[in-house]
């Protein structure tokens, strides 16, 4: 054996001897994995068949190959029992050191391919665990993403038809709250007209004062049926031109704008496919808070023009899914607010000032949202403290039919 060292040590093996089949078998299953077997057919208490068979007998050993050393030659029934033991190779003594070295060296080359394919194995196997985690960690997650979408949908549904019953007491509400109304205004009128010589100063204040929240009560009533009405009303569109349904607003305001004084400019306005009646209500609201909310000792100044932006329409002939917008502005001179003010007074019964400075419901903007929302639009505010409010409404243009010329 010292010759064999001899000839393989200087190639960089690593060697492990056993003086025994006994010992040899110990090593091979307690210390290490071996790329090959050298064995002396004549060894001490079991020769070099028995050691090899016993060998192939564990499981964990029977991937190594075994090379028998011998000094005599064997007949062919010996050789054979070799080779049913396990051996793939005999050499002779005394050893061919290059024979040894070549023999080694393409063993030990083949467990070295065997180890890569193996550690190849080992990951390929690693990553399919890996895939088939993350395919099932997928279908969960799409399951939950389904079940998390019919919740949605279940939710939205239930949205909707909460909505819509809201809707519809709101208006069952309000509607019968108007005829105990009518009938506190008609008995209040008739108790301050019938008994006017017998009331004295202090009835009177009261009988007015219930005249002034009964009129306060339909108002707000009033407000609430047109909001609730929004939903019912929104989808009979029609070609409106803005120029007639603006001034038939103005028509109306008509007593209001002649006692402020005020003057109100209407520029060119264009043909909307609209919902008329909701969007009279729109300019109702916001040109009734113009002149509500008008300073004191000077007369109301109110602008009215449209503004659409006309850079980006190469840009929205070539994709109509870039939208454009048509912006109608109503810009005043009143009294105004802090800028900070400008989301929330669009919300419901948001009031900026006391009943005592001015009258109102605090419905009207929340209405105008609505109203524009339910035309794919959005309304916005830009008001300065005793400067003046300047609303705008923002459609899209494919609403825009014509624009008059």
């Amino acid at each position: 054996m010292f010759s064999m060292e001899t000839i393989l040590e200087p190639d960089g093996y690593e060697l492990i001897k056993a003086k025994s089949g006994r010992e040899a078998l110990k090593i091979l299953l307690a210390e290490f994995n071996f790329a090959l077997i050298l064995m002396d057919v004549k060894m001490p208490n079991m020769n070099g068949f028995e050691t090899a068979a016993l060998i192939y007998e564990r499981e964990k050993l029977k991937h190594i190959p075994i090379i028998f050393i011998t000094a005599n030659n064997y007949g062919e029934e010996h050789i054979f029992q070799g080779y049913r033991s396990g051996a793939v190779d005999y050499i002779y003594k005394p050893v061919n050191p290059d024979l040894l070295r070549a023999k080694v060296a393409v063993f030990v080359d083949l467990y070295k391919k065997n180890y890569q394919l193996i550690m190849h194995e080992q990951k390929l196997i690693a990553i399919n665990k890996s895939l088939e985690n993350e395919i099932h960690e997928r279908k969960m997650s799409e399951e939950k993403v389904n079940e998390l979408n019919r919740q949605l949908l279940d939710n939205i549904d239930r949205l909707e038809t909460a909505n819509k019953e809201l809707d519809r007491f709101a208006f069952m509400s309000s509607h019968d709250l108007q005829e105990p109304l009518r009938k506190i205004r008609t008995y209040s009128d008739l108790l301050q007209v019938k008994y006017k010589r017998l009331l004295d100063e202090d009835a009177t204040k009261y009988i007015n004062r219930i005249q002034h929240a009964a009129e306060r009560m339909q108002a707000l009533i009033k407000d609430i049926l047109d909001f609730s009405q929004i939903s019912n009303d929104a989808n009979k569109f029609i070609q409106t031109d803005m120029n007639v349904l603006v001034q038939e607003v103005v028509a109306d305001m008509h007593d209001t704008v002649d006692a402020k004084k005020a003057k109100i400019n209407v520029k060119l306005l264009p043909v909307l496919n609209i919902n008329p009646g909701l969007f009279k209500a729109l300019f109702s609201n916001l040109i009734g808070n113009a002149l509500k909310y008008a300073k004191k000792d000077i007369a109301p100044m109110i602008n009215i023009y449209t503004e659409i932006d006309v850079n980006n329409k190469e840009a929205y002939t070539i994709n109509p899914k870039n939208k454009m917008y048509c912006r109608i502005y109503i810009e005043d001179n009143g009294i105004g607010f802090d800028q900070k003010y400008a989301e929330s007074i669009f919300d419901m019964f948001k009031r900026l000032h006391s009943n005592n400075e001015y009258e109102g419901t605090g419905i009207g903007l929340a209405l105008c949202k609505q109203i524009v929302e339910k035309h794919h639009g959005f309304v916005s505010v830009l008001s300065q403290i005793n400067v003046g409010s300047t609303f705008i409404i923002s459609l899209p243009l494919n609403v825009l039919e014509t624009l008059h010329q």
